[in-house]
């Protein structure tokens, strides 16, 4: 049984990466495509610029950047509110934006109610 090889709308991944980024943008959603062709902010372009210098783990708070091909198989830390949660890029993400992969908001368990805390637990021993 044989690998398939991974493609994205019929392109390889070498072709992505060889494209610019006017010719992605034509092969992602309306969203997307959107954003992209409206151009980076500032902190979108110091973010790129980082990524190409310094390589694998960058730390960023640019949660509404697309992830685009040349993000492939880097590590992205990306802020959530609180931490920065690291994320490989993976080709399956491309046209995806990098808060999709950093959730902000966590599940919360709440144990059983403290003593006091509503009529019926004042008669419930504290042991």
């Amino acid at each position: 049984m044989a690998i398939q090889e991974f493609k994205y709308r019929g392109k390889t991944l070498e072709e992505l990466k060889e494209m610019s980024i006017k010719e992605f943008a034509q092969l992602l959603p309306a969203r997307s495509k959107r954003s992209l062709l409206r151009g980076n902010t500032d902190a979108q372009k110091r973010f790129l610029e980082k990524l190409d210098k310094k390589g694998q783990r960058v730390k960023t708070h640019c949660r509404d950047m697309v992830i685009i091909p040349q993000m492939l198989d880097k590590t992205i830390l990306i802020y959530n509110g609180k931490t920065f949660v690291a994320l490989i890029v993976v080709p399956e993400m491309l046209g995806h934006f990098l808060g999709e992969f950093s959730l902000t908001r966590s599940k919360v368990s709440h144990s059983a109610p403290g003593v006091g805390a509503t009529r019926s637990s004042a008669s419930v021993s504290v042991r």
